[in-house]
């Protein structure tokens, strides 16, 4: 009986999974082929400024002119026009495996985790699904750019950046190969053994755990200080770390960790270190600034780890790391990726806690374009950069005003269509009252 059971639940959910990947993502936009204006917009720029009455112009997918739109200047090809509406930089996403899993319980859409514990060859961005039907549900909250990251392991692997409209992984990429991530050990551990004591007990495998750590860098290090004719393609991964072309992204959280894993990092001659996570930034931020030390801190929405802290911790976190001088930005680590449609959600509780609106979204714009070494095509409107934008109704940090009418890519005018919307509108028809 249970053997029957099994199979037809196993059954059930590979139809499900085969029903909703068989209902294809939308067409990727075709490269902007006219000029582009927005006129009379509330254009929020992602470092900070605002403009009322905004004019922005794109060609050939760059910003040509971002401006007062009592400028004196011909608006160029399709005008929008924008009075009343708000323009925004796309939201951008780190530290998230978007791409990698399409259903979280059916293991063949699951490939976000390699076998080994120290992978920082495997490349997540070859594994990277241009169609996924998560990916595309992203758009219509403006969140168009995503850090496409592996998990698991000590050293996970290797990410990149890409953005969200795109026929295949090659269209996709925006920054290849751009870090490595690695997961530093817990100085403590939960213990879960029926019958023994609770809560948090000393980890005695954590310096052994650091030694491993140690030992794979100095190789590493050696490997490549030496041009080894044998080939170790996790050792020849790590490079980048060495020569500061990648940046290592380095998953801590306690007081501790943060210590440890920074200065092993900073001996062993990274310079780029990234602190991913960092429950705990706000009590060592002294030391961060020290070491110029940016913070992709946890998600807003979230309980506090511990009974002896501040209900409200989580919430507050960005804005004391901010108010500390660090550059923080947001991600959403831990939870399912379906969840990373509301980023600016998480920014929006933010400005709750107290920190301004354009500073709170710079948190998903402007600082994670800085952080992930994307800043000088994305996550500002400024003359040059990327078309990357995206009209919205009203405030987009906050979901009654977070509604999209348009969004672009590069200049593409991309479809805020998806598989939840057309279930949406098919429904909304069944039962809407007449």
């Amino acid at each position: 009986m249970d053997k029957i059971m099994r199979k037809s639940i196993y059954s059930l959910a590979f139809a499900a999974t085969t029903f909703f990947m068989g209902m294809a993502q939308q067409t990727p936009a075709p490269v902007q082929q006219e000029a582009i204006s927005i006129d009379g917009a509330t254009a929020h720029l992602g470092n900070g400024k605002v403009i009322e009455n905004a004019l922005i112009m794109f060609e050939d997918g760059k910003l040509t002119f971002v401006g007062s739109a009592m400028t004196k200047i011909a608006r160029k090809g399709t005008v929008i026009k924008g009075k009343g509406t708000h323009v925004y930089p796309g939201f951008i996403a780190p530290n998230k495996s978007l791409g990698l899993v399409e259903v979280d319980a059916v293991r063949a859409t699951n490939d976000q985790d390699e076998i080994g514990d120290m992978i920082p060859h495997v490349r997540s961005l070859i594994a990277y699904n241009a169609e996924s039907q998560v990916v595309e549900s992203m758009r219509p909250n403006g969140v168009l750019l995503g850090q496409i990251t592996p998990k698991g392991g000590r050293i996970s692997g290797t990410s990149s950046i890409v953005q969200f409209d795109a026929w295949n992984w090659e269209d996709a990429a925006v920054k290849v190969d751009d870090g490595i991530h690695m997961n530093w050990p817990n100085s403590f551990r939960r213990n879960r053994r029926r019958g023994g004591p609770g809560g948090l007990q000393p980890n005695k495998e954590y310096a052994d755990q650091i030694e491993e750590i140690e030992r794979f860098l100095q190789h590493a290090m050696a490997y490549n200080k030496t041009g080894s004719t044998e080939l170790n393609p996790a050792f020849a991964a790590m490079k980048g770390l060495f020569d500061g072309s990648q940046r290592l992204y380095l998953n801590a959280d306690g007081e501790k960790e943060i210590i440890d894993g920074i200065t092993m990092a900073k001996e062993h001659g990274i310079e780029h270190v990234v602190l991913v996570g960092g429950y705990h930034a706000y009590k060592v931020t002294d030391f961060l600034k020290q070491h110029d030390i940016p913070v992709l801190v946890q998600r807003t929405h979230s309980r506090p780890n511990f009974d002896d802290e501040d209900y409200d911790l989580p919430y507050k976190l960005p804005k004391l790391l901010s108010d500390a001088g660090l550059l923080v930005a947001l991600q959403n680590g831990g939870s399912a990726n379906f969840q990373t449609r509301n980023l600016p959600f998480y920014a929006g509780q933010v400005v709750s806690q107290g920190m301004d609106k354009e500073k709170a979204l710079q948190l998903i714009t402007g600082n994670s374009a800085q952080i992930l070494g994307i800043a000088d095509t994305y996550g500002t409107l400024e003359v040059g950069k990327s078309a990357t934008l995206f009209i919205s109704k009203g405030d987009a940090l906050d979901m009654r005003g977070n509604q999209l009418t348009k969004a672009f890519i590069d200049g593409r005018d991309i479809s805020l269509e998806t598989h939840q919307t057309v279930l949406w509108k098919r429904y909304m028809g069944k039962y809407e009252v007449k």
